[in-house]
């Protein structure tokens, strides 16, 4: 089995080393870089050219955040899971607007952290289960952050369409959701394709927040 490419950009060195080992003791992961700051992870993620990139969102210089940006713009293709220490709702929305493919605490247990990042490489929503609460409008107010996301109406959604939103909030690959609904991968690739088009969404991650967003989110007038 062909290991999955992997760097870390992560300003801690003690933190970033041991992230290393835990990747390299397995047997479906390969470490090909190591950053120290935002604009080295960026410079080695077009040199190296990795499958997966474990993104710190709280460093000096470039934050996490402006790396993410960077990395969208230049249109690498690999995915970019931010692990970060931060429960903070806005940092998160605004992960999902630049296209980040997951979002993971740094309390993970390393285990759960292995599983998290098979999954993305498979297709598959990566969102720390304790995070999907800052995704809930539970006060019942609308956050200006939500607005931002520009979310629409799911009344013109196709039923189909519908069905494999609901299953992407479930965290289903598109594999996953083809077999679930009895349809090939590609017309789940369709679908998806679709539905990023309708919302005006960049990644699945962020049809995910929709999902857990979309009870409680109301749409101001547009001005």
């Amino acid at each position: 089995m062909d290991c999955t490419t992997l760097l870390l950009i992560d300003d801690h060195p003690l933190f970033r080393k041991g992230l290393a080992q835990l990747f390299d003791a397995s047997d479906d992961f390969e470490v090909v870089g190591q950053a120290a700051s935002g604009r080295e992870g960026i410079n080695l993620a077009v040199s190296l050219a990795p499958q997966q990139v474990l993104l710190d969102l709280h460093m000096p210089g470039l934050s996490g955040l402006q790396v993410l940006d960077e990395l969208r713009q230049l249109r690498l293709d690999c995915q970019v899971v931010v692990l970060t220490a931060s429960m903070d709702r806005a940092e998160l929305l605004t992960a999902l607007r630049l296209g980040a493919s997951g979002y993971v605490l740094k309390e993970t247990e390393p285990d759960a952290l292995l599983s998290y990042m098979r999954n993305c490489h498979k297709g598959a929503i990566v969102l720390d289960s304790t995070l999907v609460a800052l995704l809930a409008d539970q006060g019942g107010s609308v956050s200006r952050t939500t607005h931002d996301l520009d979310l629409p109406d799911t009344g013109n959604l196709t039923e189909r369409e519908g069905q494999t939103l609901a299953l992407i909030g479930a965290g289903m690959s598109n594999k996953q959701i083809g077999r679930e609904l009895g349809i090939s991968d590609g017309t789940v690739k369709i679908y998806v394709r679709n539905l990023l088009q309708k919302f005006s969404l960049h990644s699945r991650l962020e049809l995910a927040a929709w999902v857990h967003n979309g009870a409680s989110v109301r749409h101001e007038e547009r001005h």
